[in-house]
């Protein structure tokens, strides 16, 4: 009640505003263009496909590109005067008075070169008169033509601009990701000196941010160098964007938010600060008061810039991920193994396993675990899992899927890597994920209770066949737009497409959803079993702390909510995402460009005699900054860092970039950062990680820290096998 006050009135309802109206749009207009512009570009390709099909004639030469535009009639003499030409040349050659040291060209040959270029002319007349006649009896072509090249001009303006899309929506994302708190730390901040040390950090870091992209514009203009308008744009949306955030920060410093609990201590206050608050001080107080390199934060923004294709598809990636969360399939998709009630351990292995395939097609793990956590969280304490082991499952399903096809940090790795292609990555990336999801599952049968456990065969195969059908339309759409795509538009659903597949296909599934009135999901203690048409309570037979909600039946009308309202949910949770991780990721990428400033590959060992060294000191280092960065921060760093080094000491680069990626993985589940548990918890819920945390306050070791410590047990085996292994038995032929 006291938020719905607080958005009647003053900043509380300009807030309001920005974020849920103002930003959603933008946000969602720009995310539509970029679909236009990644769609447009395979219609455009049809078109002229099509064109050639309707207008080229192979028989008299032509071809639908020469009609694109209309013929020019050539300005030459068709029927020159030779003769007269020819003694005009010679009168003007022996008028050159260099002509004697460089030869006088015979009349002969000027004749020959008049006589050629005759002939072209009367070529140019021959194509303009057929070109001409061709078109008079195809009066469609002109029609055809304005329509195409009309698309193309819409197309190219998208793809031309890319860059200030891509800025725009950064400015309005990150505005509204820090009016609303949404910025990524290790705790969310819930007291009254949590706040307050927030905005403090909040305030110097976008102050050094804004103080940096003013000295890199005022740089810029001093250099001399023209620069396209564009630019100019881009450098003024910069310094308005940490200007305003350097505004919001100080008023929330000044006026505090309302404080969600009582006490706190300051050590906790300094872990709610944003880890991007954190990356912001860190470089802004290097390069401006230790490097003399003040303009040093806002020319790394430039990779943004620079790279703006793959983060804009990380956009289309994030806002697949919401509308995948404003759809029952993950839910429809469980009720296919509930009947079947399953050990906690197995049902989670085989839901890890069926998360690997949409976190590959969500472009990242982090988005995944943000759209499906608190269902996987939910599911697996349902079946009677530990709630901390249903933690570590929830952090994990983001992690198994980055190595398979079509994952977007691949075709980043292969872009900037010419060593290594996206198939072989894809390809030892399958062997990477089997042996992955085979530890956690032997790992989890270790500690487990109850080793197996599975419904009578009669009973449950009946209930899991009809639980089916409920998929199977959502399997259809998918096939359909999937087949439109490979034949309509000559596309097949790759890593290059998926970015823009994806958004198309989950659109038309929420719209799917809606128009059949399927109830908004909802993670809530127990679910709802279509099989059994009620609520089920968890399999260990404990209840919620509080009765289950009537008003959170499927079938209360409340619960049913239009297209319209799906995707303004869908998107507004994308623009805090989006504020949220990308810029998390140009913070990375900016302490990545402070590392590579101070030289740190020069510590690297010299002369390692040992490639066991060698492969040990890449997988701490992989592991270290995979603690500290976002992947595709991570990846930029490493590609301009460590693989030149490594591949000097003879590291193969496909082994190097599995141990690079396993290494990462390892990295985002390992404190004190622990990406994939930021996002789990941010997906989860403060309150329900806390109760986790408390009712085992009293349990041994293990079951006490057992989030954090499982993921760990699979993925620091995983790393050993894949980095030794490989060079020791030579398993793929990497090393001669």
């Amino acid at each position: 009640m006291q938020h719905d006050e607080q958005k009647k009135s003053g900043l509380g309802l300009l807030s309001y505003i920005w974020t849920e109206w103002i930003s959603t749009f933008v946000i969602l207009f720009l995310l539509l263009m970029t679909l236009i512009i990644g769609t447009g570009e395979m219609i455009h390709g049809q078109l002229l496909r099509m064109g050639e099909r309707l207008y080229g004639d192979p028989a008299i030469g032509m071809q639908y590109s020469f009609l694109r535009a209309e013929p020019e009639k050539p300005t030459c003499d068709r029927n020159p005067n030779i003769e007269a030409q020819v003694q005009e040349q010679m009168r003007i050659n022996a008028a050159d008075e260099f002509a004697s040291m460089f030869g006088v060209a015979s009349k002969a040959d000027v004749r020959a070169s008049l006589l050629a270029a005759k002939q072209q002319c009367e070529e140019k007349y021959h194509f303009y008169d057929k070109a001409i006649t061709y078109i008079e009896a195809h009066p469609s072509v002109r029609t055809y033509r304005q329509i195409e090249t009309s698309f193309f001009g819409i197309f190219k303006f998208g793809t031309e601009n890319r860059a200030l899309f891509l800025v725009i929506m950064v400015v309005f994302a990150a505005i509204s990701a820090t009016l609303k708190t949404h910025h990524i730390g290790l705790r969310s901040p819930a007291t009254k000196i949590d706040f307050r040390i927030y905005s403090i950090a909040m305030l110097i870091g976008n102050g050094l941010l804004t103080s940096s992209v003013i000295s890199q514009y005022r740089s810029v203009m001093n250099a001399g160098v023209p620069i396209s308008p564009e630019m100019t744009l881009i450098y003024w949306l910069w310094m308005i964007l940490f200007a305003i955030l350097t505004l919001i920060s100080l008023y929330q410093l000044i006026k505090s938010p309302t404080p969600t609990r009582a006490g706190g201590s300051i050590g906790l206050a300094f872990l709610s600060v944003p880890l991007y608050a954190y990356m912001a001080i860190i470089t802004g107080v290097a390069f401006t008061f230790f490097m003399a390199y003040p303009m040093g934060q806002g020319i790394y923004l430039g990779q943004l810039v620079e790279f703006s294709s793959i983060f804009l598809n990380l956009a289309l990636f994030i806002w697949a991920g919401m509308l995948l969360k404003q759809t029952r399939i993950v839910d429809l998709f469980l009720n296919i193994l509930r009947p079947w009630n399953l050990a906690p351990e197995t049902l989670t292995w085989l839901i890890l396993i069926a998360a690997a395939l949409p976190t590959a097609y969500t472009g990242a793990s982090g988005i995944f675990v943000i759209a499906a956590g608190a269902i996987i969280y939910k599911e697996v304490w349902n079946a009677g899992g530990r709630r901390q082991f249903a933690l570590a499952a929830t952090a994990l399903s983001g992690s198994l899927g980055v190595v398979l096809r079509p994952c977007l940090l691949i075709v980043v790795v292969a872009s900037l890597n010419k060593e290594v292609t996206t198939d072989l990555l894809y390809q030892y990336g399958m062997y990477t994920f089997l042996l992955t999801s085979t530890l956690f599952l032997v790992i989890a049968l270790l500690f487990a209770e109850q080793k197996f456990r599975i419904a009578p065969f009669k009973m449950a195969l009946p209930k899991s066949l009809r639980a089916f059908v409920p998929v199977s339309p959502y399997i259809v759409i998918f096939i359909l737009i999937w087949l439109f795509y490979k034949h309509a538009l000559a596309t097949d659903l790759n890593e290059f497409t998926a970015p823009v597949m994806m958004p198309v296909i989950l659109l038309l599934m929420v719209l799917f959803d809606k128009l059949r009135k399927e109830p908004a999901p909802l993670a809530a203690v127990g679910h709802w079993d279509s099989t059994l048409n009620s609520y089920t309570i968890p399999a260990d037979g404990s209840q919620p702390a509080a009765p289950i909600n009537p008003a959170d039946d499927p079938r209360n009308p409340v619960r049913r909510v239009s297209f319209g309202k799906a995707l303004h949910t869908a998107t507004s949770e994308t623009v805090g995402h989006i504020g949220a991780l990308v810029i998390l990721m140009a913070l990375s990428v900016s302490v990545g460009g402070f590392l590579e400033q101070i030289h740190i590959m020069e510590t690297f060992p010299q002369n390692i005699n040992s490639t066991y060294l060698v492969i040990t000191l890449i997988v701490l280092l992989m592991i270290f900054v995979g603690m500290i960065m976002d992947p595709f921060g991570a990846v930029i760093l490493i590609t301009a860092t460590v693989a030149p080094v490594a591949y000097q000491y003879g590291i193969d680069p496909v082994h190097f970039w599995m141990i690079a990626l396993i290494g990462f993985e390892l990295g985002y589940v390992t404190p004190p950062v622990a990406l994939n548990h930021l996002l789990a918890r941010q997906s989860i819920g403060d309150a329900e990680v806390a109760e986790a945390d408390a009712e085992v306050r009293h349990q041994p070791f293990f079951y006490r820290y057992e989030r954090w410590i499982l993921p760990l047990l699979v993925m620091v085996p995983a790393i050993l096998i894949i980095a030794y292994l490989p060079y020791s038995f030579n398993l793929f032929g990497w090393y001669g």
